[in-house]
């Protein structure tokens, strides 16, 4: 398939999802996970019209985004050391996997000096697998209370990452849970986690069918080098 043609595809399914659902398309958005494709390729995405752009490691965006960081809108989405929050504060736009106060320090030290605000995902181990980052369910709300002494940090959601099942219907309970976790924390806070970043290429609709708002889309939409 084309990249119009995979485009289409994943349009087509996450219409239907949004339908199955009740929600509306424009709730519902995408990043492109360009990750495993090269600068010319990411380059044919963004000129598609695909402008959120998702990378996991700073040495492999580099280049990506001295050439298209004002063309699109970054997404940092892998597993973030605190060292290495200077290279990506400042340069994406949001970070999808804040779980631990060490990054919070690091991520607001830089945001300090550069006198901006990070947009921040808290990464949710929903799944409770030990391969997996993130904070447990029930330490989501002591962590959010402390980034309320981060000033340059802004918690706008949750993020988890779903077991890879065959059967994408067996992630269901994941997603139902990270929504069931936002909706008990905007009980009590006054400003409300808007977002959550769940779905991948295998899981996307059943996660858009529990509430994603954020869908993290790789070889199913961006494709392979040579396609």
């Amino acid at each position: 398939m084309t990249l119009l043609q995979r485009m289409e595809e994943v349009e087509r399914r996450i219409a239907a999802a949004c339908e199955r659902s009740g929600r509306r398309r424009e709730d519902v958005h995408v990043v492109a996970v360009t990750k495993y494709v090269s600068l010319d390729m990411t380059g044919r995405v963004i000129r598609a019209g695909l402008t959120h752009i998702g990378e996991n490691r700073w040495h492999h965006a580099e280049a990506k985004w001295n050439e298209f960081r004002n063309e699109a809108s970054w997404h940092f989405i892998g597993s973030l050391q605190s060292k290495k929050a200077k290279d990506v504060v400042g340069k994406f736009d949001y970070i999808h996997s804040l779980d631990r106060v060490s990054l919070a320090e690091a991520i607001e030290k830089q945001a300090q000096a550069l006198d901006i605000t990070v947009r921040c995902f808290i990464q949710v181990n929903v799944s409770g697998e030990q391969s997996k980052h993130g904070l447990a369910p029930n330490e989501v709300k002591p962590f959010l209370d402390k980034l309320s002494q981060y000033p340059h940090i802004e918690p706008i959601g949750l993020m988890t990452m779903a077991p890879y099942e065959a059967e994408p219907e067996e992630t269901r309970p994941v997603f139902r849970s990270l929504r069931q976790l936002r909706n008990e924390l905007n009980e009590t806070r006054s400003i409300p986690l808007q977002h959550l970043s769940m779905g991948m290429s295998n899981d996307f609709e059943v996660a858009i069918e529990e509430g994603a708002s954020w869908v993290r889309l790789g070889s199913i939409l961006v494709g392979q080098e040579g396609d």
